[in-house]
């Protein structure tokens, strides 16, 4: 499994936002996270976010990304807009549901698919949601501590 890109959040955008506008705090590419096990990824807005919470992380596949993309005749559309952490290539994480698997020297424990909802139509576009469902990424929870590096070249000011 490739890491092509990370990113955190500092709040949530649609989270408790049913019936309102969403906020608008960015998801912020990174090089690093920094993965804690049973709490999250340290500056994201899950750290700490509950007790036991399923989705500490979160995955979404880039070649799910393109296909969408291309779909919906979507262009210059960054991957930041599904609000994953973790952008992978080469892997079908469906199939890590219910299973451990490591990345990088840590340990998850991949908990169920990451559900697009309807903020997925206005975050990307109309029919995103209908697209994802059943391919919207990997919610796991962190069984170590450790730092993921992605293999993206980030801009110094960029995000």
């Amino acid at each position: 499994m490739e890491i092509c890109h990370l990113y955190i959040s500092p709040g949530h955008n649609f989270v408790g936002h049913h019936g309102r506008e969403p906020d608008t705090h960015p998801a912020i590419e990174v090089p690093m996270i920094e993965c804690v096990a049973g709490r999250g990824i340290r500056g994201d807005r899950y750290f700490d976010f509950k007790d036991d919470y399923k989705g500490q992380i979160t995955f979404f596949s880039l070649e799910v990304f393109d296909e969408l993309c291309s779909r919906l005749e979507l262009h210059d559309c960054s991957p930041a807009l599904v609000r994953r952490n973790v952008m992978t290539r080469d892997v079908d994480l469906n199939e890590l549901i219910d299973e451990d698997f490591e990345i990088q020297g840590v340990h998850f424990h991949g908990t169920q698919e990451c559900r697009p909802c309807y903020w997925m139509d206005q975050a990307i576009a109309p029919d995103a949601e209908e697209f994802l469902k059943g391919r919207g990424g990997l919610r796991a929870r962190m069984l170590t501590s450790g730092k993921l590096h992605s293999s993206a070249r980030i801009l110094a000011g960029a995000g």
